[in-house]
Formats: C-alpha cells, structure tokens, sequence
C-alpha cells in the first residue's frame, strides 16, 4: 500500500470575499515538491476570478487518466519485448449535467497516437489488447468509484498565523 499526498494552498488576500469577488487561483503541492497553479476553468467561474493559464481540476483529472492508461501501456509494451519510440495522447473529458445543479465528467476519450521502433510493430489487434490490459490496470480508472470523506482538521498555530 502507498500513500499519495497533495496539498491544496488557497489564501484570500486583500478581497472582500462575501461580494463573491476573490481569486480563486490556488496551489496544488505534491509530496515529491512539485507546485502547480489551480483554478477554477474560466467555463465556471470568468477571469479575472479565475486564471486561464492555470490548471483546472477537470483537466487534471483528464490528464491523471491518460497519464497512468499510458504508463501500463508502456509497461505492458516493455513486458511484450515491444520498443515504443513515442506516445502522445490527446484526451478528452466531457462534462454533462447529472441532476439539477449538478455535473460531472462523464466520459473521457483517450486518442493516443503511439509509434513504435523497428519493422515488429505490432497489428492493430495488438495494440487494442494493450490498450484494454492498460485501462484494465489503470489505478485512476480503476478509481473512479474511490469513496470520498472529509475529515475536518483544526489548523495549527502556525497555519492560523499565515491566515
């Protein structure tokens, strides 16, 4: 078992905040150091409330399904004796209404194109076969249904004071 950690950093500044008028950029921050820019997609909440140069949570969900699928894919290529030369995908999520006031992503579309060295590459039924034992072993795509708590914490004294 692993434990994977991301800390979400959100300050409000010198807004208001109660006049809905407050940047909602944040921080995501990943356990091995790497910072990366948030924000809610400019299709929800407009500019200058929101930053387009960032990444919203729907794309990094995109981008985590499509990551690990091509992971396995890799892995699994490697395990075949298959030498892959390069794997672009350009993936894309849908998001739908589910219920009033509600939506979700609801589909993702993977469109990998992958090119292989050598004279072997392998058939197109080949690469499906992959592809299915990649998505089948995906630890996103296999958590898609992951429960979800939330558990409260009190913030340290530390924390309160950069408030």
């Amino acid at each position: 078992m692993s434990t994977h950690v991301a800390t979400v950093r959100w300050q409000r500044g010198d807004a208001t905040f109660s006049d809905g008028r407050y940047s909602r950029r944040h921080a995501w921050t990943f356990d091995g150091g790497a910072v990366v820019a948030a924000s809610p997609s400019p299709d929800v909440v407009p500019a200058p409330w929101s930053d387009p140069a960032a990444v919203d949570p729907e794309e990094a969900f995109v981008a985590a399904v499509s990551s690990c699928h091509m992971l396995w894919f890799l892995s699994i290529a490697a395990d075949r004796g298959l030498v892959v030369d390069r794997y672009e995908d350009e993936a894309h999520g849908t998001m739908s209404r589910i219920a009033p006031g509600r939506q979700a992503i609801t589909s993702i579309v993977l469109r990998p194109c992958i090119v292989f060295a050598g004279a072997n590459a392998p058939s197109a039924g080949d690469i499906e076969a992959l592809h299915e034992a990649a998505h089948d072993r995906c630890f996103i795509a296999n958590s898609v249904k992951t429960e979800i708590r939330v558990e409260s914490r009190e913030p340290s004294t530390a924390e309160a004071s950069r408030g």
